[in-house]
């Protein structure tokens, strides 16, 4: 991971960045004053004064100086001051712009905001972001280090660990749900957030097989995961600070591949479907990330993990699955396998947990990107006060998010004759009707529910801003904030 750090000192470096503002360059205690010659900071205040009215958040300009020191000044758009999404933004797009240097200085505003510099380190560290299976080429531009020029880095020290936690927190996410299938197993995943979760202090971690999940009632785990030779389990990890409040109970679909099982998938639909498991990715990633930064919030995350496999004993439309505390399911689809894994945790969530809120993320559709596109998950809850305070930590996180309605005119859609619900539907409305069905698995925890559908953003075809291209641990950040505000 890109290292960051603050410095008070004034020396000329190689490479420097300023922050500039709607107005020019920030106010900032710099290696500028005394340091460089007068014809450079007149080139300055001359570059400030023009480009500063088109340096939008995220963009820069670069002043070369290949015979001086620094031999390179990138004046970086911040938008608002004020705004931690223009100075995440700016991060990001430095990131890139200095991606060929392994050193970087960013002069400060001698007034920086806390969550400006949080969102300008998160923004420079996720796009820093790199997964890769072999040895890094030599060609592989990488950036290693940035130092924070500031007379006061204790006040801003704290900003800057929530940032690395985040950014930690968001790397593992990815790097699970970018893990090809062929070694992303239930139990790879199960045994690496196991080890993961080892080297927080606080965390307990424990990991259902397939014979627990048989004595215990898990049909619908159990079924789905029946495809394939690797069987299924089910991940519970618990974050309990004494001094919580609270119970939060986060559920992530964790299909580790779906080849849509007999209602078997197109090969091009296939290809991306090891990120079928990005839901569980993300809050297990959130869940070490709260023990983390040691927010005194209960978390519990539950990662219900199979693969949907063409198989022997595969699950068949026309099967009749029973869930978690009886309620049954009738298999229309078998390509509608995640909202099966999901009921069963849900229902345990529910039934044994007593949550005070429970969220769950999912890969769930494709209607999903229909309806809103590559970038914004479908928000679902009947609480709105849930619904709200989820919205307004995705603003602050950077992520998008879309609230949709759960119309009562589409439950008679989930009717069977011989179970309790249709586990897929006709007619369109495919995230809705996914997100009812999930919602009747909520037992008494139903007005404490929301349900993200986070299918398309959960992988970015490109790299943009703090986005790199392939799995973009979509809701870690979400989730991070939304913890937080209940800490404040």
């Amino acid at each position: 991971m890109l290292t960051i750090g603050f410095s008070s000192a004034r020396s000329a470096p190689e490479v420097l960045a300023l922050p500039v503002g709607p107005d020019g360059p920030l106010p900032a205690r710099s290696p500028l004053e005394g340091e460089l010659e007068p014809e450079i900071t007149a080139l300055l205040r001359q570059a400030g004064s023009t480009v500063g009215q088109r340096l939008s958040a995220g963009t820069v300009h670069a002043l070369p100086r290949p015979l001086g020191r620094p031999r390179r000044l990138l004046l970086v758009g911040v938008g608002d001051r004020g705004t931690a999404a223009g100075w995440r933004s700016a991060g990001a797009a430095l990131a890139r712009s200095a991606a060929q240097e392994r050193t970087l200085t960013v002069a400060l505003p001698d007034d920086a905001d806390p969550e400006a510099v949080r969102g300008l380190a998160e923004g420079l560290l996720l796009a820093s972001y790199r997964f890769r299976l072999g040895a890094a080429r030599p060609s592989d531009p990488q950036l290693r280090r940035v130092t924070l020029l500031t007379a006061e880095p204790e006040r801003l020290e704290p900003a800057l660990d929530r940032a690395r936690a985040l950014a930690e927190a968001t790397y593992l996410a990815r790097d699970l749900t970018n893990m090809p299938s062929q070694e992303k197993s239930p139990a790879w995943f199960a045994n690496r957030v196991t080890r993961q979760a080892a080297r927080i202090p606080g965390l307990k971690v424990r990991v259902r097989e397939p014979q627990e999940l048989a004595a215990e009632g898990f049909g619908g785990i159990l079924a789905v995961g029946k495809g394939s030779s690797r069987g299924p389990r089910l991940v519970e990890v618990g974050w309990r600070p004494r001094d919580a409040r609270r119970h939060v109970v986060l559920v992530g679909k964790g299909i580790t591949f779906d080849s849509g099982g007999i209602s078997i998938k197109p090969r091009d639909a296939m290809k991306l479907m090891r990120k079928d498991m990005g839901g569980a990715a993300a809050v297990i990633a959130a869940t070490l990330g709260a023990a983390t930064m040691g927010l005194p919030v209960r978390v519990t995350a539950l990662a219900p993990m199979a693969e949907n496999m063409v198989g022997a004993g595969a699950f068949r439309p026309g099967d009749v699955v029973t869930h978690y505390g009886g309620q049954t399911s009738e298999i229309l689809n078998t390509d509608a396998e995640g909202r099966v894994v999901l009921a069963d945790a849900l229902a345990y969530a529910a039934r044994r947990l007593a949550p005070d809120l429970l969220v769950d993320l999912a890969t769930l559709t494709g209607a999903n990107a229909v309806a809103l596109g590559k970038r914004t998950a479908a928000l679902y809850s009947d609480n709105d006060s849930l619904a709200g305070d989820l919205a307004a930590a995705a603003a602050g996180a950077g992520e998008n998010v879309w609230r949709m309605p759960l119309h009562e005119d589409y439950l008679e859609l989930l009717g069977s004759d011989m179970a309790d619900l249709v586990n897929s539907t006709e007619g369109g409305a495919g995230s809705v009707t996914a997100a009812l069905y999930l919602r009747e698995f909520t037992g008494t925890a139903r007005d404490r529910w929301a349900h993200l559908d986070m299918s398309a953003p959960s992988w970015a075809d490109s790299s943009d801003a703090e986005l790199v291209k392939g799995a973009t641990g979509w809701g870690v950040r979400t989730l991070l904030r939304w913890l937080e505000t209940m800490a404040d």
